[in-house]
């Protein structure tokens, strides 16, 4: 029985893969300054869920390869997905307790933080100038927060990943 959870691995890994693809895929002109941050969403689900199993390096080797996906300067969503899992690993034990709709909200706040270090490193280098649109993501990510949330908790359940 132990071996054959500890298969179901490949499940956090698929979804973290489908949150990269996600994370490229094309989107309409206008929606896509609302873009959700999916590898930030299945990340802190994951590490909500198995700290054990998903952590901070499992967060910087994410976003090495959503830095290459994107073409951006490498290292930069690394540090993010990193600051991100920090704090959701730091929040870990309240998070779990608060409802969904608390838990959405905690999380506003720690993806708009990523975003705001996003936009400030891409302002220093020089790549994108500062707008207040980077809260945009955040939001509808927060937003998204209880599907995401409900969707990936039945898949855990089903398949009995651990």
């Amino acid at each position: 029985m132990i071996a054959a959870r500890a298969r179901n691995v490949w499940v956090i890994w698929l979804s973290l893969a489908l949150g990269l693809v996600l994370s490229v895929a094309s989107l309409p002109s206008f929606m896509e300054q609302g873009r959700p941050l999916w590898p930030a969403l299945l990340l802190t689900y994951w590490v909500l869920v198995l700290p054990h199993r998903v952590g901070m390096a499992t967060a910087w080797f994410i976003g090495l390869l959503a830095d290459v996906l994107n073409g951006t300067l490498l290292g930069l969503n690394a540090l993010v997905l990193t600051l991100i899992t920090f704090l959701v690993l730091s929040l870990h034990q309240r998070l779990r307790m608060f409802p969904l709709w608390q838990q959405s909200m905690v999380l506003l706040v720690v993806f708009g933080l990523a975003q705001l270090l996003h936009l400030w490193l891409n302002a220093l280098t020089g790549s994108r100038p500062p707008t207040l649109a980077f809260v945009l993501p955040a939001l509808v990510s927060a937003l998204l927060w209880p599907w995401v949330h409900a969707l990936l908790r039945g898949v855990h359940r089903r398949l009995g990943v651990n």
